[in-house]
């Protein structure tokens, strides 16, 4: 068995209902701008335990999103700083290149769902 960068089998694929996608300070915002439906943006580091947790559990619940989008805080400061990150894991909700702002929410694909579904209702900005 061989691990990737982020100490995860590589030769083994778990289940994921969901695409996932890596952004960087490089592609980050034209890719969320051009994406239509919903994405979850989130923040993570290696070193982050709940980081670690979300990537793995995050891609097996039934979210009501289209894709999760990971940004990788360590080695992504431009977007680390615009978008105001002073904790890990930090979610935010993006729905046809607007932006519906950060997620207050535990781990869990009901509470996940929940609080997508209020951070739906806000009124949209432009992306940080």
């Amino acid at each position: 068995m061989s691990t990737d960068s982020m100490c995860r089998p590589s030769d083994i694929v778990p289940p994921s209902i969901v695409v996932e996608l890596e952004l960087t300070d490089f592609d980050a915002d034209q890719r969320l701008l051009a994406m239509s439906g919903v994405s979850l943006v989130m923040f993570t580091s290696v070193s982050c335990a709940a980081c670690r947790y979300a990537r793995e559990r995050l891609p097996r619940f039934d979210l009501d999103v289209d894709r999760l989008c990971w940004i990788d805080a360590g080695n992504n400061g431009g977007l680390v700083e615009r978008y105001r990150i002073f904790h890990l894991p930090a979610l935010f909700v993006v729905r046809d290149g607007e932006f519906f702002g950060g997620l207050e929410s535990r781990l869990t694909g009901t509470e996940l769902n929940e609080a997508l579904g209020q951070a739906l209702r806000r009124t949209a900005e432009e992306l940080p």
